[in-house]
């Protein structure tokens, strides 16, 4: 199989239980891969790596969109293509670049393509999670990441929405997913302190009871069973927690300050 002038950027932390999935997924046809892990992997995650032939490269951790920027500078093929540890391009993915590369405009910056997560034993493929869609797959010189921890892709061109899924397998467990609540919700509390945003009884009811109404309804998340239901509730629990932790930060700031 010919190879595409694509360089696949990888970032992780400690994922060795993983990530031979991942670089089996993209490893015979893109034309290399770059691994950026951070200066506290201790697993073997980049020696499996680079037995797969991979460019391994390390700093310490400055964020998502840090260390995205961080990989593709180390690329040398015109098309990047980003994907976590825990993702995997799937087979009708695979075919749908290869069949999009050999009848490319020169106008095209970016394509995108739907992501599709596994948890509590199946694919979820209703709610707030699906279809997810993302842009992974851009020229080298139409964008840069931004953002953090939520980064994105900023882009100077058309993006070309492509049909075939990227498999996610983010959330191995239900304390997995918990954990990230907290992760998240801190740095949300960062956010609102730097732009003085407020919290109210809005945020703190009919923000996180919309949250469950639209993805377990509108956007038919019951078609999951409890896996669905559990994410539904999850989204709003999320919700809630992050604004209540808004009220506790400010709440604490004045407790802190001299009389």
């Amino acid at each position: 199989m010919k190879r595409l002038p694509i360089s696949v950027c990888i970032i992780a932390s400690n994922e060795a239980h993983r990530i031979g999935r991942t670089l089996d997924s993209v490893q015979d046809w893109t034309g290399e891969i770059i691994l950026a892990i951070d200066d506290k992997v201790a697993d073997g995650t980049d020696k499996i790596a680079a037995n797969y032939g991979a460019k391994v490269f390390s700093q310490p951790w400055a964020g998502h969109a840090a260390h995205r920027n961080f990989a593709s500078s180390h690329a040398t093929q015109p098309w990047l293509l980003a994907i976590d540890a825990d993702e995997v391009v799937s087979e009708k993915l695979r075919e749908e670049i290869i069949a999009v590369f050999q009848n490319q405009k020169s106008t095209i910056a970016a394509y995108s393509f739907p992501r599709l997560s596994f948890f509590g034993g199946r694919w979820i493929r209703h709610g707030n999670w699906y279809p997810d869609r993302k842009v992974r797959l851009w020229r080298q010189d139409a964008g840069r990441w931004e953002g953090d921890p939520h980064e994105k892709l900023v882009l100077r061109g058309d993006v070309i929405p492509l049909r075939a899924d990227l498999f996610h397998f983010s959330n191995e467990n239900i304390d997995q997913l918990l954990s990230k609540i907290s992760v998240v919700s801190t740095i949300f509390v960062r956010q609102c302190q730097t732009r003085q945003r407020r919290t109210g009884w809005t945020d703190l009811t009919i923000r996180p009871l919309w949250k469950f109404f639209r993805a377990y309804f509108l956007r038919c998340g019951f078609l999951d069973g409890w896996p669905g239901y559990f994410i539904a509730w999850m989204d709003a629990f999320s919700t809630v927690t992050r604004y209540v932790k808004v009220i506790e930060a400010e709440q604490t700031k004045k407790t802190d300050a001299p009389e």
